[in-house]
């Protein structure tokens, strides 16, 4: 009990240095917009911790066009850091322009600025590439288990059981209830994948350190798009005409103005819209409360004199339970999100095969 005790102590203070060291780096003060966004936003490298003297981070490639040469280079995030060290404001024309949330910019010869194309591996696409690796080693290694057996006469255990379990849940109770006997087959792959993906991004993204994936709105807009494409490409011919000709009276689908095919169309749009938002303002959300109970713990304790200890001391012991229970109920979020953005996702996808009884 001891042990488990002492585990969770460390791992809570190693989320206080991860959250919150380089909120610090720059000056004794706590800066909450730094601790906050810094954390929900994306960067060029992989931050950990902070000290005084010290600081754990791990330089990201940059890969980026030269403006000037029409040129392909690449080199690491740290390169741009030493420059600036060395009293350069830039290395070799590129730079970081913090008002712009600290993006790469280059100076031109002409002495302007431009946004480079840029393809660098940030600390969010780091995290989609580990999320890639766990899944396939975690498919790999269950595939294995169903390659050296026969899973008429041994029921699998263990993780493979888990997955197992999981799967089937998802294949027989939600894809199949949701898009139809006739028309499910073909969504399973993508459906499992995402789902899989937002689930362990999710819980990635707990781990002290670790970038938020599903709190950043490209990411949730590009999984959203997936969704609206597999709709609308998949949609049968009564999908498309209960959109552009449905069983309204003709003033309200023809003459004078097209209202139910505008509207229609609008709902095309708003489906994803609404994945979308969905899943980044639930993880964002808990994220930034979570952030948001461990600056109070800094705020408190910087008060000065006997408030520090008195405040900052009853502070410190709530945010500490606080953050446990928001930890614990992010464990829960994970799993809920990824199964309510498979769900409605499945749903759609079951909407663009409507059939109609002919009598």
């Amino acid at each position: 009990m001891n042990n488990k005790l002492l585990r969770f102590c460390l791992f809570f203070i190693a989320s206080i240095l991860s959250f919150s060291g380089k909120a610090f780096a720059s000056s004794g003060e706590l800066d909450v917009k730094e601790l906050v966004l810094g954390h929900l936003g994306d960067a060029y490298e992989w931050h950990f911790f902070a000290t005084e003297n010290t600081e754990g981070v791990i330089p990201l490639p940059c890969i980026v066009r030269d403006e000037n040469t029409h040129e392909w280079k690449c080199f690491l995030s740290s390169r741009i850091h030493e420059a600036n060290e060395e009293g350069h404001a830039d290395y070799e024309g590129f730079y970081f322009n913090e008002e712009k949330n600290g993006k790469i910019y280059q100076r031109l010869a002409d002495g302007s600025s431009v946004r480079p194309l840029d393809f660098s591996i940030t600390k969010d696409v780091s995290q989609i590439f580990l999320a890639g690796i766990i899944l396939i080693v975690a498919f790999l290694f269950s595939a294995r288990w169903y390659k050296k057996h026969d899973p008429t006469k041994d029921a699998p255990g263990g993780f493979v059981g888990m997955m197992e379990s999981v799967v089937m849940f998802l294949v027989n109770d939600l894809i199949k209830s949701c898009i139809g006997e006739k028309h499910y087959r073909p969504f399973v792959p993508y459906l499992l994948t995402v789902f899989f993906f937002i689930l362990v991004s999710n819980l990635l993204g707990l781990i002290p350190g670790a970038a938020n994936v599903t709190g950043n709105i490209n990411i949730t807009f590009f999984l959203a798009f997936c969704t609206m494409l597999a709709i609308n490409l998949s949609g049968n011919k009564e999908y498309w005409k209960e959109i552009f000709w449905p069983d309204v009276p003709i003033l309200l689908k023809a003459y004078p103005i097209a209202i139910m095919p505008v509207i229609e169309m609008f709902g095309i749009i708003s489906k994803p819209f609404a994945l979308m938002v969905r899943l980044f303002a639930n993880m964002m959300a808990g994220h930034a409360i979570i952030l948001s109970f461990i600056a109070i713990i800094f705020i408190t304790c910087s008060l000065g004199g006997w408030m520090s200890y008195v405040v900052g001391g009853g502070m410190t012991v709530m945010s500490f339970a606080m953050v446990l229970f928001m930890n614990l109920l992010e464990c829960l979020v994970a799993f809920v999100q990824a199964y309510v953005f498979t769900l409605l996702s499945a749903v759609f996808i079951g909407l663009s095969h409507p059939v109609h009884e002919h009598h």
